[in-house]
């Protein structure tokens, strides 16, 4: 196989340890030397110095945890190329696995151009994408919190949540503190309800009248400091991120768009708010120029499906993994579009879910939405919505195919004459 660089490393990487091998080639002869460095900061000090002199052009490591990260930027003020590849991409056969041959696997590879870099964003870039990570984390935590006082609630055969749709809302909340403080009488409870929740006042008296014992009364006063302390945690890392987007439009190159109107330019789309539009950002970064195409972004963030063919015949195949954080919030932002009326997103989830189902038709929907983020982020331009009707609008033909099978499927042969069109 043709060698494209010539004087290469490969790392492998673990907690404590790094195992680097050396490729190094000179007038036709290859020579591999192997050492092994602590991941301290002065073993990875030593690490790029040791690259350094063997005077190497590329190095590459595996994406494994964490614990790439420091590495990185460590080994990044080198002079030489650093690349983090997908470990799933240069797996190599099983048997004979040591640490020592997974890096001499690596650099090979590296050595031949078999290695696809991945993505790995500017520093700013992964401060805002850990925090709003984090973010998510402790929304999940929130969400458990509720579901504990829920089952505490039907313990104590209390059916709060049947009557009203948030109790974590102001009634919900005004009827659990109640409680907590020893309040048992379910007239008095359903009196500390909001005059317009849906539910008539004998529908409240049901669904308070239970067994609430101390026990109860504890574990909820529990669950709701916890939520509440999760809650401020969050209201913290919004006001982070909020700082550090102004940090980023600070030190904006001449040129660019801030980082707060591409914000707003993707929040032109339906279903996408504020947050989940900085979360986008935060995953896929504002330089399109790394994608050639919208589908490679697609596929990057793993929306599209994965191929599998065997003997010219194709199988099916579930989509790819890609990247799990991009994926959900994107997911989420297409259920939300499409709940929009007149909109293209809910004409293209219907039109798909009754031949493919709802899962894979709103994972279609996502698809659109990032597409359309690309072309916004490439070209700097707002949304325009094609709206409801554009699957009416595209061609007449194939529209016709379709009704004429349609026809035929039911019994009857038609034969189509086109209407002269008025002078």
């Amino acid at each position: 196989m043709e060698i494209m660089y010539e004087r290469v490393a490969g790392l492998d990487v673990h907690k404590a340890t790094i195992v680097a091998c050396a490729r190094l080639g000179t007038g036709g002869k290859m020579t591999r030397e192997c050492r092994t460095f602590d991941t301290t900061t002065d073993g990875l000090r030593a690490l790029s110095a040791w690259l350094t002199e063997c005077r190497c052009s590329h190095v590459a490591m595996e994406a494994t945890g964490v614990y790439w990260m420091p590495v990185w930027k460590i080994l990044g003020e080198g002079d030489f190329a650093l690349i983090v590849a997908n470990a799933a991409h240069i797996k190599n056969v099983p048997g004979r696995k040591t640490d020592l041959n997974d890096a001499m696997w690596i650099a090979d590879l590296l050595a031949c151009g078999l290695i696809k870099p991945s993505f790995v964003p500017e520093e700013e870039m992964q401060e805002l994408r850990s925090l709003l990570r984090t973010r998510k984390q402790l929304g999940r935590e929130q969400t458990r919190h509720v579901q504990r006082i829920q089952k505490t609630l039907a313990e104590a055969n209390i059916k709060l949540d049947s009557v009203l749709s948030d109790i974590m809302g102001a009634s919900g909340r005004r009827i659990i503190e109640a409680m907590i403080t020893g309040v048992r009488d379910p007239r008095r409870l359903a009196a500390l309800a909001s005059a317009q929740i849906k539910a008539t006042p004998k529908q409240l008296y049901d669904a308070l009248h239970g067994r609430l014992t101390d026990h109860h009364r504890f574990l909820l006063g529990l669950h709701l400091r916890q939520w509440d302390g999760l809650d401020a945690t969050i209201r913290e890392i919004d006001v982070e991120v909020e700082a550090r987007i102004a940090r980023i439009d600070q030190e904006v190159k001449a040129g660019e768009a801030p980082f707060r109107e591409l914000i707003r330019l993707v929040c032109t789309i339906p279903g996408v708010s504020t947050l989940s539009g900085t979360t986008i950002l935060s995953e896929i970064g504002r330089d399109m120029s790394r994608f050639p195409t919208a589908g490679h972004l697609v596929a990057w963030a793993g929306l599209c499906p994965g191929q599998n063919e065997s003997a010219g015949k194709r199988k099916p195949a579930r989509l790819r993994k890609g990247a799990p954080w991009l994926k959900t919030m994107l997911v989420q932002c297409a259920w939300a579009a499409k709940r929009k009326k007149d909109s293209y997103y809910k004409a293209q989830f219907f039109r798909l879910q009754s031949r493919r189902g709802p899962q894979k038709a709103i994972c279609a929907v996502a698809a659109s939405i990032l597409t359309a983020i690309y072309h916004i982020l490439k070209d700097g331009t707002e949304h325009h919505d094609l709206g409801a009707d554009h699957f009416h609008r595209r061609s007449t033909e194939g529209q016709t195919k379709r009704l004429v099978a349609q026809l035929a499927k039911l019994g009857f042969e038609v034969q189509l004459q086109r209407i002269a069109e008025a002078a």
